[in-house]
């Protein structure tokens, strides 16, 4: 096996500020980049036409490209109906400064998909989600929902429920094996037709948890949410780790990625730690074992 796919870091995970990070990416041996683009500098409504331009400029001159942008917006995504007609238009503007910026991507979380298929809940994300879908498809775009609050199987058949792809997949691994216990292999594998970003990741899982205790849900209240939320930052019940020390199994897991096809970033997350730059050098490395 010997991928071809280009090797993507997310910006934020170095934690010392966009431009920093930014040269930081091009330091460890990354082809490109995500970005959260929620708030902050990097917020839509602070970026003018103009310092768009410079900032792609400025990526362009590391000689990088960016995989995506991370347009998450918490919250339990898109549960709460009477919130959504702001976050679908604030998730628009997200998606045109993806565009500005030279990618087609928008990676973000739209809560947990219920099981109840003619709940409240579960049309309020598909209403969201469809105009979402159309909105992208419209531009030749994407948003990419992240997999992991919920088996793949459950979230194929909630995107086969929408008009278009303009919806699709950010596949994460190591939130399936942490979280739901799911087969990152054969989600794969479910999800082909809809994988347009993925998330190089990997984790331990301890003992099974309700997803909704890690992610949260509308109308969802925990026994105990102080002491569930300690055991998911202790690392009782999951815990992520460097690339190879965890139960991602990455030989097939990559492998299944060639069968469909995917030619799109391996974009390294960290998210723990206190080492990121090192992590994330040995992540590349990692990565780069398979080319």
């Amino acid at each position: 096996m010997a991928l071809t796919n280009r090797i993507g870091v997310i910006v934020d995970s170095f934690g010392i500020g966009v431009r920093e990070g930014l040269k930081k990416a091009k330091e460890v041996g990354a082809d490109g980049v995500q970005i959260y683009a929620v708030s902050g500098e990097m917020d839509p409504a602070a970026l003018t036409p103009s310092a768009r331009k410079e900032l792609k400029a400025f990526i362009a001159s590391l000689g990088l490209d960016i995989s995506a942008l991370c347009g998450d917006l918490g919250g339990h995504g898109f549960q709460d109906k009477t919130a959504n007609a702001a976050k679908v238009e604030k998730s628009k503007r997200i998606l045109d400064l993806a565009l500005d910026l030279g990618t087609s991507i928008v990676t973000t979380h739209i809560g947990i998909v219920p099981e109840d298929e003619n709940g409240e809940v579960y049309h309020s994300m598909q209403a969201a989600c469809e105009e979402l879908g159309q909105y992208a498809k419209s531009l030749n775009a994407y948003f990419a929902i992240e997999t992991g609050p919920e088996p793949a199987a459950h979230l194929k058949r909630f995107l086969d429920t929408l008009s278009t792809n303009g919806v699709s997949v950010n596949f994460d691994p190591a939130n399936m094996v942490m979280v739901t216990g799911d087969d990152p292999v054969q989600g794969v594998r479910l999800l082909k037709d809809y994988i347009v970003h993925t998330h190089v990741k990997d984790g331990i899982r301890y003992r099974e948890v309700d997803p909704r205790e890690v992610y949260g849900a509308l109308g969802f209240e925990p026994m105990d949410h102080g002491k569930i939320a300690q055991m998911v930052s202790s690392g009782e019940i999951f815990k992520e780790v460097p690339l190879g020390e965890g139960k991602v199994p990455f030989d097939a897991y990559f492998a299944a990625l060639q069968e469909i096809g995917y030619q799109g970033y391996l974009t390294i997350e960290r998210e723990v730690g206190d080492r990121p730059e090192e992590d994330i050098r040995k992540a590349v490395e990692f990565i780069r074992r398979y080319k």
